[in-house]
Parts: C-alpha cells; structure tokens; sequence
C-alpha cells in the first residue's frame, strides 16, 4: 500500500470513508469477477434536469476518486444510467408546447414528441441535457439508456431470471401495496403494440420455458408476450433490481425518499441471486420555501441558473458538504458557497498532506486544484458592484488593480469569473433589493468620526489598521455592540442588512472614495 493510500484511510473526508466500506466491506479487498468496479448514478428523464440530479454524479465521482486511491490497482466504471423506458404519467408543468406531450402520456419518454423540438424524442432531449452538463464538469463516465438497453437484449437474461423467480419476486412487493393495487401488480409491464403505451394489468399465465407471459387487457382480451426486448418495460422497484443484476452494480447514491425503495430492491435483487450495491443515502434539496425541488415543477435551480454567477466549482462544493443534511438550494447560497471555496482554496497549498486528502477541494478537483492568489471574496466584489452601483465589469476591475496591481483577468482567471457572476448577480439580486436609510443621529456622528479617522490614516493603510480603525469608533461612540455599528454600516451605506469585512472592503473601494459616502452619510444625506 502507497504512503498516499495509507493516509487515505485515516482521512475523514466522506469520500475515502465511503470508498475504505466499498473495498473493505463489500469487495474484500479484491477486483470483482466483471473486471471492474461500477459505480452507477441513475436519472429519470421525465423532466428537465436540476441540479439535485447532477449532485449524484459530483459526489459518486468524488467516492470513484478516492477508491483509486485507496485501489489503484482494481479498474472502474462510472455508468450515468437513464430511465428513459419509463411512461410519463403527467406532463410537466415546466415545458413548452404541452399540447404535443399529451396526447403520450403512458408512453416511454424516448417515444414521446419533443416537445422544445430540437430531439428526435422528449427522453432524448433530456438525455441531451443530462450529458451537456455532465461533460461541461469534465467528468469521466459512460452514459447508458435504458431504451438501448431493453431494445437490444442487453436485459434479456436478468429479465428471464426473474420471471424465473416471479413469485419471489412478487411476494417482496405485494405486502406494500393496497389491496387494489395487488389485484393488478405484476414486475413486468408490457408494452401495447398497438398503443405504445406502458400498461399496467394483471397478468394470468406465465410460461418460463418460452420466456412469455399472459395478460389481461382492459377489455378483457388475453393477450400473450415475451418478456424479453423492449416487449415488456419492468416496474420500477423489479427495474432497479434487475439491473444492479445485469450490470453487477457496486456502488449507487440515492435520495432519502428511496430509502424504501433501496430496501425493496436490495431484496429482489438477492432473491434472483445478485448482491445489492453499497448505497449512500443523501438528504434532499428544497427550495427557497423548503419544499423538495421537483423536476417536474422545476422549482429551485437548475443548472445554467448557477453557472450564470458563480463557477462550477462552487456547485461542486455545495453537493461536497455534508450530503446527509438537508439543505437549501436557492440563489441566495451562492456567494457563500463562492467565498467558502476561496477559503478551501487558499489553505490548500500551505496544507500537509493529511489535512490536504480531508479538504473538499482535493475531492473537486481530485487532487489537482487550480493555484491562484484569492485577491478578494465575492462577497467584496458584490459590495463594490453595490456601492458603484455599476454593471460595467471594467469599473470593478478598475478597483481590484489599484487594491492588487499584479492582478489582471489574464493573471486571475478565477477572480475574473467572479466578477462576471457578481456584476451578474448584484444586477438580478442585490441592485433591486438595495434599501438604503439616513443614519440617526448617533449614527451620523459615529460616521464623522469615522471620516476623521481615516484621514488620519496614510494613503497606503492596510485592511487591518482601516479594519481596526472601523472597530475603534464603533466601540468609542458606544454602540451596545459592535454588530449594531457594522450593521448601520452596511444599512446607511450599502443599503442591505448584511455586508462584508468592512476594512477589506474600504481598502479595495479606496479610502477617498469612502470619506465621500462617510461625509454624505454624516450631514444625513440618503446615499440612495
């Protein structure tokens, strides 16, 4: 074992503690019989892509990351499976043209119009979607669709097995069903040549030599079918059974609304002779009135919603921390999770290397994150864009070169994404909230105060002595606590209820600029 290796197993980084019980626990050690290690992320297609989608990925190529650390030696596999077999029940609230879509419910999605009419089906569209994004992270994986799956016979055997064990298999499910529900269950669902439609009925005869079953259509007709190809679709909980089978999966996340589900699976999956995969169960995301994000409601974000303020990075780190706490995903996280990964960023380099393998940052970029100086946080620049009250990106820049004159979007591409995102979001989120006030009259003389001190300071004061000097009369011109000071600042001068570093920020604004908002604000004048 490696030195490298040997540390990985003592870090308390989530990944390497997930990827030690998969080398340990479930493989013992060894490659398994297929050659590989699978990991495996599902998708269901039905609608458009989020963002708690896409956090499968990030963290199941986080664990993929830290087993080949753990297991150079063993190869892996990241398969992003597509459910894309299965009907639509409902058309989605967030789509266009929904009038194509209609008429198809029941269909597999890769049989329904697309209804944005740039795919050869809506499944195929969403596929499409899932895949943009996926690559646009870098990452190495193999997208797989069910409907390829079905239609080419890739399933036969595993879906051959279960009929096989058919009254295994049903005795797992039927116990968690109502009583109507049970007249009609059956794990497989025919497909109806003459609709297309996925049919849910019951079925009456089973004949495992030809690998046929019997079912009873609405109107009553028996109707005879293979089970085999895309004759037959599997119910979803026999689905995910199956091909944890067929697939030999090893490894697979799922939300804590499965949690069931994965029991259930797990059981139908030993009873047809396979062995479950190892599974995470992470918490869900909910929107900003902590509601579970849907795909078919399309609350929350999606996607192109953060990348259009904040680099992927950022994203990443959010789906890192802690997965197994619900979190909050909605555009006012952010600048945080921006600032939180500079400051990951900016420790890494003067790190050892144990404190290096638990830093989410070695986990977003396995082990090879991008070295940059972080001049200045996001939330700084939001401020600046706030206080300038300008959209243009070069006035900000104007600003950052006189604070770092090193600094260029050339030498910092990272700070430069940044001031894309902020000038972005101070446009569509801080610049139609700002409420500023006029100070009261403690406040206005705390804000003279304040303009006398920083004249006192040389032209070339750094953000600590600007830092100490804010600190200073805050606590001379007794304000109860600081944090009522600070927060005056931030009302009278921002125009906002929160703020930044307030020595940082007059630093990077300049000290003249800031005695000409301290001045007006002082006379009690609105900086509105």
């Amino acid at each position: 074992m490696s030195d490298l290796a040997a540390l990985a197993r003592t870090s308390s980084a989530w990944p390497f503690q997930e990827a030690k019980t998969l080398l340990d626990e479930r493989l013992g050690g060894k490659c398994p019989d297929k050659g590989y290690v699978l990991f495996e992320t599902g998708y269901g297609p039905s609608g458009l892509p989020h963002i708690g989608t896409f956090g499968e990925v990030v963290r199941t190529t986080m664990v993929r990351n830290a087993f080949k650390i753990l297991a150079p030696e063993i190869p892996t596999r990241l398969f992003a499976f597509s459910d894309d077999m299965d009907g639509l029940r409902k058309v989605p609230d967030n789509i266009p043209n929904k009038d194509i879509v209609a008429p198809h419910l029941g269909k597999p999605l890769t049989r329904i119009p697309d209804p944005f009419g740039t795919h050869e089906s809506f499944g195929h569209h969403n596929n499409a979607r899932l895949r943009a994004f996926l690559d646009s992270f870098g990452f190495e994986y193999e997208f797989q669709s069910a409907t390829e799956w079905y239609e080419t016979g890739k399933f036969d055997a595993a879906k051959l097995r279960i009929l096989e064990c058919y009254d295994q298999v049903i005795n797992v499910i039927l116990p968690t069903l109502g009583e109507e529900r049970r007249q009609t269950y059956s794990p497989f669902l025919p497909v109806c040549p003459e609709t297309g439609v996925v049919l849910q009925v019951p079925v009456v005869e089973r004949n495992v030599a030809a690998g046929t079953i019997v079912y009873r259509r609405d109107d009553g007709r028996l109707v005879e079918t293979p089970v085999t190809g895309a004759h037959c679709k599997m119910q979803w909980k026999a689905d995910w059974a199956m091909r944890w089978y067929a697939l030999g999966v090893d490894y697979e996340m799922s939300g804590k609304d499965l949690i069931p589900s994965v029991e259930l699976s797990g059981r139908i999956c030993r009873n047809i002779g396979g062995t479950p995969p190892l599974n995470l169960t992470y918490e869900l995301f909910l929107d900003d009135q902590g509601q579970k994000i849907s795909k078919s409601k399309g609350n929350g974000l999606a996607v192109e919603d953060w990348l259009k303020y904040a680099p992927p990075e950022s994203l990443a780190l959010f789906m890192y921390q802690k997965p197994k706490a619900a979190k909050r995903l909605y555009f006012d996280v952010i600048p945080r999770s921006v600032d939180d990964y500079l400051t990951f960023l900016g420790k890494f380099d003067t790190d050892e290397t144990q404190k290096r393998l638990d830093s989410p940052v070695w986990h977003i970029h396995n082990g090879q994150p991008p070295r940059e100086d972080s001049h200045l946080t996001f939330s700084i620049l939001l401020n600046l864009a706030s206080v300038c009250n300008s959209e243009d990106k070069a006035v900000l820049w104007g600003f950052i070169q006189r604070y770092a004159p090193g600094a260029s979007p050339e030498t910092a591409p990272i700070l430069d994404k940044l001031v894309d995102g902020a000038v972005a979001y101070y446009r569509d989120f801080v610049k139609p909230a700002k409420q500023y006030r006029t100070a009261t009259i403690d406040e206005a003389q705390a804000f003279a105060d304040l303009e006398a001190a920083l004249r006192a300071l040389p032209a070339d004061a750094s953000a600590e002595e600007i830092q100490s000097a804010v600190y200073d009369i805050g606590k001379r011109d007794c304000f109860g606590e600081l944090k009522a000071w600070f927060k005056a600042c931030y009302e009278v001068l921002l125009g906002q209820d929160q703020g930044p570093r307030m020595g940082s920020f007059i630093k990077l604004y300049g000290i003249d600029n800031t005695i000409t908002l301290l001045g007006k604000a002082a006379k009690g004048e609105s900086l509105a």
